[in-house]
Protein backbone atom coordinates (compact mmCIF):
# COMPACT_ATOMS: atom_id res chain seq x y z
CA UNK A 1 0.00 0.00 0.00
CA UNK A 2 1.10 3.28 -1.13
CA UNK A 3 0.88 6.49 1.19
CA UNK A 4 -1.51 8.70 -0.17
CA UNK A 5 -0.39 12.06 -0.83
CA UNK A 6 -2.12 14.69 1.42
CA UNK A 7 -3.30 16.90 -1.43
CA UNK A 8 -4.68 20.64 0.05
CA UNK A 9 -8.04 21.40 -1.12
CA UNK A 10 -8.59 23.66 -4.37
CA UNK A 11 -9.59 26.86 -3.17
CA UNK A 12 -13.03 27.17 -5.43
CA UNK A 13 -12.49 29.93 -8.73
CA UNK A 14 -13.59 32.97 -7.69
CA UNK A 15 -16.87 33.77 -8.91
CA UNK A 16 -16.47 36.00 -12.33
CA UNK A 17 -17.93 39.44 -12.25
CA UNK A 18 -20.64 40.36 -14.61
CA UNK A 19 -19.15 42.58 -17.24
CA UNK A 20 -19.88 46.14 -16.80
CA UNK A 21 -22.01 47.54 -18.97
CA UNK A 22 -21.44 50.57 -21.37
CA UNK A 23 -23.62 52.89 -19.59
CA UNK A 24 -23.83 56.66 -21.06
CA UNK A 25 -22.34 59.34 -18.69
CA UNK A 26 -25.48 60.76 -16.39
CA UNK A 27 -26.41 64.15 -17.48
CA UNK A 28 -28.27 66.35 -14.84
CA UNK A 29 -32.12 66.17 -15.01
CA UNK A 30 -33.61 69.20 -16.58
CA UNK A 31 -35.34 71.49 -14.30
CA UNK A 32 -37.71 74.60 -15.45
CA UNK A 33 -35.88 77.56 -16.84
CA UNK A 34 -32.55 75.69 -17.72
CA UNK A 35 -30.80 75.78 -21.06
CA UNK A 36 -30.67 73.03 -22.76
CA UNK A 37 -28.96 71.60 -26.26
CA UNK A 38 -31.37 69.05 -28.69
CA UNK A 39 -28.69 66.39 -29.40
CA UNK A 40 -30.21 64.42 -31.70
CA UNK A 41 -33.41 65.48 -33.74
CA UNK A 42 -36.26 62.94 -33.20
CA UNK A 43 -38.46 61.55 -35.99
CA UNK A 44 -41.21 63.86 -35.54
CA UNK A 45 -41.70 66.54 -33.17
CA UNK A 46 -44.82 66.84 -30.61
CA UNK A 47 -46.35 70.14 -30.06
CA UNK A 48 -46.62 71.18 -26.15
CA UNK A 49 -50.38 72.51 -27.10
CA UNK A 50 -53.66 71.68 -24.78
CA UNK A 51 -54.34 69.90 -28.26
CA UNK A 52 -50.96 68.25 -29.10
CA UNK A 53 -50.27 68.19 -33.31
CA UNK A 54 -47.43 66.26 -34.90
CA UNK A 55 -44.82 68.50 -36.75
CA UNK A 56 -41.88 67.94 -38.82
CA UNK A 57 -38.66 67.51 -37.60
CA UNK A 58 -36.81 70.29 -39.41
CA UNK A 59 -38.46 73.24 -37.38
CA UNK A 60 -35.79 71.84 -34.45
CA UNK A 61 -32.17 71.28 -35.99
CA UNK A 62 -29.96 69.10 -34.13
CA UNK A 63 -27.60 71.79 -31.72
CA UNK A 64 -30.45 74.08 -31.32
CA UNK A 65 -30.49 75.90 -28.16
CA UNK A 66 -33.82 75.80 -26.10
CA UNK A 67 -35.40 76.54 -22.84
CA UNK A 68 -37.38 74.17 -20.33
CA UNK A 69 -40.70 75.68 -19.83
CA UNK A 70 -42.32 72.31 -18.36
CA UNK A 71 -41.69 68.88 -16.87
CA UNK A 72 -44.44 66.11 -17.64
CA UNK A 73 -44.76 62.74 -17.45
CA UNK A 74 -42.57 59.85 -18.55
CA UNK A 75 -39.19 61.86 -18.85
CA UNK A 76 -41.04 64.40 -21.36
CA UNK A 77 -39.50 68.00 -21.22
CA UNK A 78 -41.71 70.84 -23.23
CA UNK A 79 -38.47 72.95 -24.67
CA UNK A 80 -39.70 76.30 -26.01
CA UNK A 81 -37.72 76.78 -29.46
CA UNK A 82 -37.14 79.75 -31.84
CA UNK A 83 -40.10 77.67 -33.75
CA UNK A 84 -42.44 76.75 -31.08
CA UNK A 85 -42.57 74.42 -27.72
CA UNK A 86 -42.55 71.05 -28.42
CA UNK A 87 -42.42 67.78 -26.53
CA UNK A 88 -39.19 66.02 -26.06
CA UNK A 89 -37.70 63.43 -24.60
CA UNK A 90 -35.40 64.18 -21.58
CA UNK A 91 -32.35 61.74 -23.34
CA UNK A 92 -32.56 63.71 -26.52
CA UNK A 93 -31.72 66.90 -24.10
CA UNK A 94 -28.29 68.09 -23.11
CA UNK A 95 -28.81 70.42 -20.27
CA UNK A 96 -26.13 73.41 -20.11
CA UNK A 97 -24.08 75.16 -17.72
CA UNK A 98 -26.13 78.03 -16.27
Amino acid sequence: MQPQASVAPESSPATPEPPATAKPPATAQPTVGDQVRLLQSPPYLKTADPMPMLRPPDLVDSGELGQVVALRALDQVAVRFRRGTFLLEARLLEVLPS
